[in-house]
């Protein structure tokens, strides 16, 4: 919701927000009074009720007051007395959109909030029921055809759930990170178009027309959990955020790795923010630090069965040279800066290869890509077959643990300290370099210039400041977990690293002495709750039932057979949600997003094939493709690999070289297309990076000193995993990927039985060494 400015043509320090609103209607109108929280700013909206092929809306420019507006409506009425009047429809607390089906215009109404926490003084609100009133004021006359399915188009539009994950603010921007709210200017209007807020399309018609976010509020669909924890006797704010994207959204097997545009399925963004609960007015420091998760950037797909729990993974061969890989975390990187570490946590060995498929492709793919990056942009990558090492009885979130500290100390968080003579605009003003997408790519990442700049910024502020200000820290880069679903795997490897971060951030707010928090602590217990709910519902959304929290349970000590019970309930509501629900589920979001729109005359929505298979335009209905269904590759339960193109999967170094070139040069282009759609570097600034020797001084000298930067968890060379960390010298996890390698074999049916045989027999867990792997001149 877009602020009100009290004073005409100066931006206010405090400006007004319009939160409760009062729904009136006469026969040829609808007027929508809204107010501000203080009962000062009164303002009138008027919805044309006569044309029901148009969305007519005028906003009445003037700013009343309460008696002046009373005195409007009272004027309205006797106006429109031979008419019936003016009536009272509802109260409202915003509107969430317009839409139209076949016949007239609906408008989406938020008629009963619930507060859910706050940040910085700043509410946020949870739905508890909204409503849909038809615009005309008599129903628009059609045929019985078109009658029914919009009946249908309503009920199935209605089976998104508002009251559900659903979160707003009026006054803060909680599509975005703290950080970057905290650096960007407080008088920039709401942005819609960024990929966390999922009623960007209901609310375009209004938005286009007033040119303003005044009646409009910005949903976020995901998690929000805020709790109150102690620590050293002081109580604070704990706030796990996960945003959910809107681009390429939808259920499990609908919805599989990436698009054409480099967006993913599942990829939500996760925020940790901790502050002190102190009175208003009192000084405060605040942190935060955020990390991703998003399904295996590459073409692929699973087609859901009814005769097969785990259905076939599908990887296609259309797409050589990974562009939509590369496009992905270039996205990733403009978000959030780099580096960008990825942390797989898929198996590395299958009797039946479906998750290797994967793992080998992936690892192709971030070897190819890191080819045309400098050293300092390139993707950490790290494999880590979770599974694996659970099924041996190993302390996973210790391992764990020890991964999100080394991404940490790459990263870093984000922290400040706010005062009550200080508003966070005065000390962190950045909102020069991050105020919004178009300046983005400028922004500067050369770590000397931040500190001097923010040794200025805070310089300047103690000078009109009586308190003494620390200086800030700034997060620059993400960790970017996946397993297959993103569900259960990635929820504990999340986990791990929130406690890690926590362990940061009260340290850099003073309230403990150590970076760490202790497994075993009530803390850490109270944060494992917090995850395991947001882990399931982000599963629900996505797989159709709770996360596997097998982990977990464990964890607790839970009764081993009450957690196989649980195990199997949950796996079998997922089978039957994927299989009989999610087809109906899909269509709902493609309507409520907008990336299906009806037309008389046209196929309906529940006409259309799998939604894997076809593209339906946003700026128009069935829009089908005609090369959607390319050629895959088959992962089968007797290992063949069904190979449908003759497309060459290899090239040349001098052709890789020119290849990436081209993309290079053609990337910029296509970020700067997105920009509406991509928010811009939501993490900017990082403290300064420690030395490699400093993290891995425990590494042998002629390791560090090597030229490849690439080692597996034995600490050897190798060409795939590029994840400079030693932390399992016994693991047995060793990096196996080069076996797979594309460029000089492919993966033919002939090759991977024999590819798999020498996985078998060169594991380090059963032979006691590390795999010996070939060593290319141009790998890194």
């Amino acid at each position: 919701m877009a602020a009100e400015n009290c004073s005409d043509g100066i931006p206010n320090p405090n400006p007004c927000y319009l939160q409760k609103f009062r729904l009136y209607e006469t026969r040829s109108n609808f007027y929508m009074i809204g107010r501000d929280k203080n009962r000062i700013i009164w303002r009138v909206l008027k919805i044309d009720r006569l044309d029901h092929s148009e969305l007519t809306i005028l906003e009445d420019p003037t700013t009343y007051s309460e008696i002046e507006c009373c005195d409007l409506l009272r004027r309205i009425h006797e106006g429109n007395r031979s008419t019936g009047g003016l009536k009272f429809v509802t109260a409202c607390y915003g509107i969430v959109g317009f839409v139209k089906f076949l016949g007239p215009y609906y408008m989406l109404l938020i008629t009963k909030r619930r507060k859910i926490g706050a940040i910085c003084g700043h509410t946020i609100y949870a739905i508890s029921k909204s409503e849909m009133i038809s615009i005309p004021n008599s129903p628009v006359q059609s045929n019985m055809a078109y009658s029914k399915n919009e009946k249908r188009y309503k009920k199935l539009l209605c089976t998104v759930d508002l009251t559900k994950d659903f979160f707003f603010s009026y006054s803060y921007n909680v599509m975005h990170s703290l950080q970057r709210n905290l650096c960007m200017d407080v008088t920039t209007v709401v942005d819609y178009e960024t990929m966390f807020v999922w009623n960007e399309f209901l609310t375009r018609g209004i938005r286009n027309n007033l040119k303003n976010t005044l009646w409009t509020i910005a949903l976020v669909y995901g998690f929000f959990k805020q709790v109150t924890i102690s620590v050293s006797g002081r109580d604070l704010k704990l706030t796990l955020i996960a945003r959910r994207s809107r681009h390429y959204a939808g259920t499990r097997y609908l919805k599989r790795g990436v698009n054409e545009k480099g967006r993913v399925a599942n990829d939500v963004e996760t925020e940790q923010i901790v502050f002190e609960d102190v009175p208003e007015g009192y000084p405060t420091e605040i942190s935060s630090v955020v990390q991703n998760r998003g399904s295996i950037p590459l073409f692929w797909s699973q087609e859901s069965s009814r005769l097969n729990l785990k259905p076939d993974i599908m990887l296609s061969k259309k797409d050589p040279d990974y562009e939509a890989t590369r496009q992905h975390f270039e996205n990733l990187a403009r978000r959030y800066g780099n580096p960008i570490i990825i942390l797989n946590l898929i198996k590395r060995f299958e009797k039946r290869p479906r998750e290797t498929i994967l793992r080998a492709e992936f690892a192709n793919a971030i070897r190819f890509i890191n080819k045309s990056l400098t050293n300092e942009n390139r993707l950490r990558f790290l494999h880590w077959d979770l599974n694996r090492h659970s099924r041996k009885g190993t302390n996973v979130l210790a391992l764990l643990g020890r991964v999100a500290d080394h991404a940490l100390n790459l990263t870093g968080i984000f922290y400040c300290q706010v005062t009550p003579n200080c508003r966070p605009e005065g000390l962190l003003n950045l909102s020069c370099l991050v105020r919004n997408d178009e300046c983005s790519a400028q922004i500067p990442y050369d770590k000397s210039d931040n500190v001097v700049k923010l040794v200025t910024d805070v310089g300047t502020d103690k000078q009109n400041c009586s308190e003494h200000i620390k200086p800030p820290m700034f997060q620059s880069g993400v960790l970017r977990t996946n397993c297959i679903d993103c569900l259960d795997r990635t929820n504990v490897a999340q986990y791990a690293y929130g406690l890690m971060a926590l362990g940061r951030q009260l340290h850099a707010m003073g309230f403990t002495d150590s970076q760490t928090i202790d497994q075993n602590s009530p803390l850490a217990e109270d944060l494992m709750g917090i995850y395991e709910t947001m882990g399931d519902t982000l599963a629900m959304q996505y797989g159709g039932s709770a996360a596997h929290n097998k982990i977990f349970c464990q964890r607790r000590g839970q009764w081993k057979a009450a957690t196989q019970s649980q195990e199997f309930f949950r796996t079998l509501q997922r089978y039957y949600s994927n299989a009989y629900m999610d087809a109906e589920k899909q269509s709902a979001i493609n309507l409520f997003l907008g990336h299906f729109q009806p037309q008389q005359g046209k196929p309906a929505l529940w006409e259309l094939d799998s939604d894997q298979h076809h593209s339906v335009g946003r700026h128009g209905p069935n829009l089908f493709n005609d090369n959607a269904r390319q050629s895959f590759k088959r992962s089968l339960s007797d290992g063949n690999i069904h190979c449908g193109t003759d497309s060459p999967m290899a090239a040349s170094n001098v052709g890789l070289h020119q290849t990436l070139s081209k993309s290079r040069e053609g990337a910029t282009h296509g970020l700067s297309e997105s920009t509406l759609d991509m928010p811009t570097c939501e993490i900017s600034y990082s403290s300064p990076r420690i030395s490699c020797r400093q993290l891995f001084g425990d590494m042998e000298d002629q390791v560090l000193e090597s030229n490849h930067i690439c080692y597996d968890e034995n600490g050897d060379e190798c060409n795939c995993t590029n994840f400079d960390i030693d932390w399992l010298s016994s693991s047995g996890n060793s990096c196996d990927d080069d076996i797979y390698d594309r460029s000089t074999m492919g993966l033919s049916p002939e090759n991977i039985g024999a590819e798999l045989e020498i996985d078998m027999t060169t594991s380090p867990s059963e032979s006691g060494s590390s795999i010996k792997v070939r060593r290319e001149p141009n790998c890194i």
